[in-house]
């Protein structure tokens, strides 16, 4: 109970600081986003609809079009955080004003600010982020790694709004997702993309099998043996990306609390799959 309360209050700061960013930085000075949020920006300057209420919608559309892959705290997080979101984008929506006229500087704070608030999110376990369910759909039906998936909807996404904000402004607006997805790891769990977990458990094939349905992660099974007791031992290592350390993490304390595990990161994998995800 306390987790989850402490969880809510991430998700309620994340989604404010999000919502914030949005209407201070990327709307006043014209810039865009990507996934549904950036598709929502542009229905705001095309059509003059509330970007909070297009947001939800579209997001709603895609959670119960892939609730299904995904667990239920994973699908209780991510909800509230659309709900959250799409609230203080309306609630905040008068608030915004072009604080200057460099395009830069506020492509730079939007990247910051919403880089922050999606980060503080995405350390619960749940997502915002519209393109991230699709990735993760993606993942589970045809393969696609998530970051590859993300970046494809994004990059899609804010070469279909050049057409709206102009060349130009769709170039800062990828400086903009540029930063956010570098705060986004920074807020999660450090600078690095990839890490590595060795896990020696009790309860090895339980935590082979969770981490398989539950993150669709390969797990290499490596033979080990006590140095000291000289019992033979299962280690489990794998390669995740940061947004997943705190679902792993929850898995491997929910099989067994008393797992050894060590995380560190990753320079660079050499190896077709891995890489990006």
């Amino acid at each position: 109970m306390k987790q989850t309360t402490k969880d809510l209050l991430l998700i309620i700061i994340g989604s404010f600081i999000f919502a914030i960013s949005v209407n201070f930085f990327i709307i006043p000075n014209h810039l865009s986003e990507g996934g549904v949020i950036g598709v929502s920006i542009v229905a705001h300057y095309l059509f003059n609809w509330p970007s909070g209420v297009v947001n939800f919608v579209l997001n709603a559309i895609l959670v119960v079009i892939g609730y299904r892959f995904f667990d239920k705290r994973f699908t209780a997080y991510t909800v509230t955080a659309i709900i959250l979101s799409s609230i203080f984008l309306d609630l905040t929506a008068s608030w915004g004003y072009k604080i200057n006229d460099d395009t830069l500087l506020a492509a730079l704070f939007a990247g910051l600010g919403i880089g922050l608030g999606l980060g503080l999110i995405f350390r619960t376990g749940g997502t915002s982020s519209g393109s991230s369910i699709l990735a993760r759909m993606g993942n589970r039906l045809f393969g696609w790694t998530i970051g590859q998936g993300m970046l494809f909807i994004d990059i899609a996404v804010i070469a279909g709004s050049a057409f709206i904000i102009g060349q130009e402004r769709a170039m800062y607006t990828l400086v903009a997702v540029y930063i956010e997805a570098k705060i986004i790891d920074m807020v999660v769990e450090g600078a690095n993309e990839r890490t590595a977990a060795i896990i020696i458990s009790s309860y090895p094939d339980h935590v082979l099998d969770a981490v398989t349905q539950k993150m669709s992660r390969g797990i290499t099974v490596l033979e080990g043996k006590g140095g000291y007791t000289n019992a033979q031992q299962d280690v489990l290592y794998l390669v995740i990306n940061k947004q997943e350390i705190v679902p792993f993490r929850r898995i491997i304390t929910d099989i067994d609390p008393d797992a050894y595990v060590t995380v560190h990161p990753v320079q660079e994998i050499f190896r077709t799959g891995y890489k990006g995800r």
